[in-house]
């Protein structure tokens, strides 16, 4: 039973999007190409701004990040679920922490049922126990921190830009995110869907229910023909959002702007509704594999924009008041 009435508004919106709506593969998402970022960093801002302002969803390419590291990120997450429950039990989430192995225990407010998932989170500060043996998956502890590196640093990029905008200065979101702190909360989070076969169908079960993102921005890494991933691209005839389909590409990363960014900028840049839906009969019914990457700012950090709009707030209060909400309810199915 989720409750009516949560502390921040983006969960009380949250809470009335439970339904499958209208869907539409018309989506206007924009690539935006990085290379060559420091001579092109104007024209790369501009297109970031504008996307950001209109979208809050943006993909890119010629980023910097390898394929080979992407695909070896994957096959190891991949080793990592192939495990069996036992094993992985081994490994916990830690409550709070948002470190640690789940299987089902989120549950949006959109829904109120559990998302048809397991997930291994990795947050540096907090992962003490939480590596898994050798023995279990080789190599899975230098793989993982070498991708979250570079997605870090890929993130810091991409906000520098926002910083530059904002009228913060330019290294602004790479101090308030420092993995060499013991209050960093950025997150790397392997994901698997569960296979159709194993899942209960229902209009009220998804693979991940309609939800904004906490953060300040996500980076989502895709496999081809691993779809479902969709965003409130725009309103139907009942002003209910149009859902429109992502579609899996594995060299560009799929990138959204988070409530924390959102907030920080006085609502200039949008945080975007999405969902992963369940697959259609005719696509593939075998699992889902992703990992995005949460750009979180440090637990101390004060979160207030240029303008004020907002009562500061530290990122670990926010962080809380969202975490509360989505794994308070947890499931036994």
């Amino acid at each position: 039973m989720k409750p009516s009435v949560y502390e921040l508004d983006e969960l009380n919106v949250e809470s009335t999007l439970g339904q499958r709506g209208l869907e539409s593969d018309q989506v206007n998402i924009p690539v935006i190409d990085l290379s060559d970022f420091e001579d092109r960093r104007d024209a790369i801002t501009e297109a970031l701004w504008q996307a950001a302002t209109e979208v809050g969803f943006f993909q890119v390419k010629n980023h910097g990040i390898a394929l080979h590291d992407i695909e070896r990120a994957f096959e190891t997450s991949e080793q990592f679920f192939a495990l069996s429950t036992a094993e992985k039990q081994a490994y916990p989430l830690k409550d709070g922490l948002n470190a640690g192995w789940e299987f089902k225990a989120q549950v949006r407010p959109s829904t109120g049922t559990a998302d048809q998932k397991e997930s291994y989170q990795i947050t540096l500060p907090h992962m003490a126990g939480l590596w898994p043996e050798p023995d279990d998956v080789a190599d899975f502890q230098p793989v993982m921190l070498d991708f979250e590196r570079q997605a870090w640093r890929l993130g810091m990029d991409i906000l520098s830009c926002f910083a530059d905008k904002l009228g913060f200065e330019r290294d602004f979101f790479m101090r308030v995110h420092q993995p060499d702190s013991e209050h960093y909360q950025s997150t790397l989070r392997l994901l698997h869907y569960l296979p159709v076969a194993e899942m209960p169908q229902g209009e009220n079960h998804w693979r991940a229910g309609a939800h904004t993102d906490f953060d300040c921005l996500t980076m989502v890494f895709q496999q081809a023909n691993q779809g479902g991933l969709q965003v409130a691209a725009g309103k139907d005839a009942r002003h209910q959002p149009l859902w429109c389909n992502v579609v899996p590409q594995a060299d560009l990363i799929t990138c959204n702007i988070g409530d924390m960014l959102m907030r920080w900028s006085d609502d200039q840049l949008k945080s975007t509704l999405h969902r992963v839906r369940m697959p259609n009969p005719h696509e593939n019914q075998h699992s889902r594999y992703s990992l995005a990457f949460f750009c979180q700012a440090n637990k101390d950090v004060v979160i207030q924009g240029p303008q004020g709009k907002y009562p500061p707030i530290t990122a670990a209060e926010y962080l809380k008041l969202r975490m509360n909400a989505n794994f308070s309810a947890k499931t036994a199915e």
